[in-house]
């Protein structure tokens, strides 16, 4: 019985809930696509930056690696708005998680660059490779490899995160399901249906990035 109603609350409210994971999937991609861009240029200003922008760039992965992503979503919608920066819930969200993407994907860029040999570096500069070539042709092909697992762990997290834009009044997967359980008072049943299509979502991360990372790999 309360599995058939459980179904029925499902399907009566189904347009609420395939909104909130429509935002859910918007959130989480858009985050996740500029924050890897982001992260792709933090990794290289760690790498071969000069000191001043090391250092710089360095004081930006650590605070925000190192700052509570609850904190940061809020600091992006309050205190941006206070300098006269006017984001909606939605876009401070995704600044926010993309922000923090960014400081972790430069990390993980950060460490695949330095353990690529410094001689292949040396080797595409002997012959005549602009930085930008050495970088797409010789480097990131390598470095991908190293990257791929863990940025797949990066990316499950971020969608994760996601679930905490409610506080901002952000309708995610979550709060959609939340606004439903006040009314059938269906917690349990509920809460177990967002966490199974939260699985799904970063289920399906994780085979995308497992098959680029089998179409990446060195035949052996």
């Amino acid at each position: 019985m309360e599995i058939l109603q459980t179904l029925e609350a499902i399907w009566l409210a189904r347009t609420a809930i395939l909104d909130g994971l429509w935002n859910t999937i918007q959130i989480s991609f858009l985050s996740i696509l500029l924050g890897t861009i982001l992260g792709i240029i933090v990794g290289l200003i760690l790498t071969y930056g000069n000191r001043a922008a090391r250092f710089a760039i360095r004081i930006y992965s650590d605070f925000l690696r190192g700052t509570p992503v609850f904190v940061l979503i809020l600091a992006c919608f309050y205190i941006l708005s206070v300098v006269g920066l006017d984001l909606t819930a939605f876009q401070a969200g995704v600044f926010a998680l993309t922000l923090f993407c960014s400081s972790h994907v430069g990390e993980i860029v950060r460490g695949a660059l330095q353990a690529i040999p410094k001689g292949q570096t040396e080797a595409a500069k002997s012959i005549g490779l602009t930085f930008s070539k050495t970088f797409f042709s010789v480097l990131l092909p390598q470095a991908l490899r190293q990257i791929l697992p863990t940025w797949v762990n990066t990316a499950t997290e971020i969608v994760k995160a996601s679930t905490l834009l409610s506080i901002i009044g952000v309708v995610e997967l979550l709060l959609a399901v939340q606004q439903i359980i006040s009314r059938t008072y269906l917690s349990l049943e509920l809460y177990f249906f967002a966490g199974f299509v939260f699985f799904i979502i970063n289920f399906a991360i994780e085979k995308a990035g497992r098959y680029v990372e089998r179409k990446v790999a060195i035949p052996t």
